[in-house]
């Protein structure tokens, strides 16, 4: 009779040991690797994509409140961080308009004696001149003759040291000739010093700038005030934009402006209105404003696409990037840092919402520090390791 009991007894033990099928299941769940927010409690195919679903199990640390990620997590997602404060909220008007050049940082490098272009120094648009740089070379039989009088006057100046002539004021005469004709003190300098003058003369620049176009050829004849290159200054542009008629009562002059660049996500700017149109086109309804953008790093080229976007009414209020506020059908969350690498999902109440940021009414505190890039990835993590949704586990939390 012992032996049975004890058989009995071994079998029973073991069977304490080995997990129920419920908790089995419980632990494991099915999930697709291309689309991690399709989670079923039972293998199968992909409602999405229609890949078979893939066994995950839930360990410990899976079961732990948060997210936990590592540096090169981090790194790989973009997961950037940053204070929750105020920002400067409102009703917003939403524009749409063109990068273009500032007409006040544009200039022309012309010619100011009639003659033919021997050479040109900056053949390509888009190219710097500097101040003081050599841009071309040009024969031309005025500037020649000024030379040669002022060549003749210095070395008649000794030999009339009459009354009747003053030579100092003829040579400053012919000085002043040649520099209307586009030579600079230092070249009058050297021609001074030299006996011997070559019949082409290089031209200077008075002018910095980037080459916006070149108007002649090396061979090309150009006339007194002909244009050789365009010059523009890019590091301040015009974003300009049309507004409709009915929206233009909102829009003053002095007005803050907030920018975005389509294609350039991390570029922000922000600017006055500095221009507002005071006449509508024939047959127009709409009209035109213009903010003038800093341009120092050379990311923005004209013609590019530029968003506008007008507050009016304004105030003070915590408020997040939008991109920053996720929602769902249990509502909006944002993920808050709540220790090295760790995240936690939190409920939150949103409140005015503009193109750039959500005002937060409830579920953070000044000074908070909240995922402001890379919060969608973060929800696709969470999911795939622990099988539910941030929000899920917040909804259990407040039960």
């Amino acid at each position: 009779m012992k032996t049975p009991i004890l058989y009995v007894l071994i079998i029973l033990g073991l069977t304490a040991c080995q997990p129920t099928g419920n908790q089995a299941q419980r632990d494991v769940f099915y999930t697709c690797s291309m689309d991690p927010q399709v989670i079923e409690s039972k293998p199968g195919s992909c409602p999405i994509c229609k890949m078979p679903l893939t066994a995950v199990k839930k360990d410990a640390a899976q079961r732990q409140s948060g997210l936990m990620l590592s540096d090169q997590q981090i790194q790989l997602a973009n997961i950037r961080t940053a204070p929750l404060s105020n920002h400067e909220m409102g009703n917003e008007i939403q524009l749409t308009g063109k990068l273009s050049v500032d007409q006040n940082r544009q200039w022309t490098v012309s010619s100011r004696v009639m003659g033919r272009i021997e050479k040109l120094y900056f053949k390509n648009a888009g190219d710097i001149i500097r101040k003081g740089d050599v841009v071309y070379e040009i024969y031309s039989e005025d500037l020649n003759l000024a030379i040669r009088e002022y060549q003749l006057a210095l070395n008649k100046k000794n030999s009339f040291k009459t009354e009747k002539f003053d030579m100092d004021r003829i040579v400053q005469s012919v000085r002043n000739k040649m520099k209307l004709y586009g030579l600079s003190e230092s070249q009058i300098e050297k021609i001074t010093a030299q006996s011997e003058q070559s019949n082409v003369v290089k031209i200077t620049s008075s002018v910095s700038g980037t080459i916006a176009t070149i108007d002649l050829k090396e061979g090309d004849y150009v006339m007194e005030g002909g244009s050789v290159y365009h010059l523009a200054d890019y590091s301040t542009l015009w974003a300009e934009a049309q507004v409709f008629i009915d929206d233009l009562p909102k829009i003053k002059e002095g007005m803050r402006v907030g920018l975005s660049f389509p294609g350039l996500v991390e570029k922000k700017s922000s600017g006055l209105i500095s221009f507002v149109n005071p006449e509508l086109g024939a047959g127009s309804q709409i009209n035109l404003v213009r903010v003038e953008v800093n341009n120092a790093d050379g990311l923005l080229k004209v013609g590019m696409q530029v968003d506008f976007s007008v507050l009016l009414h304004t105030f003070k209020a915590l408020a997040v990037p939008t991109d920053a506020v996720l929602i769902d059908e249990h509502g909006a969350t944002v993920w808050k840092k709540v220790g090295k690498n760790h995240f936690e999902s939190v409920a939150v109440q949103t409140g005015v919402e503009t193109s750039s940021y959500t005002q937060i009414t409830a579920g953070l505190n000044n000074g908070d520090t909240v995922v402001i890039s890379g919060a969608y990835l973060m929800n696709s993590e969470y999911t795939f390791k622990k099988g539910f949704s941030p929000m899920e586990e917040s909804d259990a939390a407040k039960m």
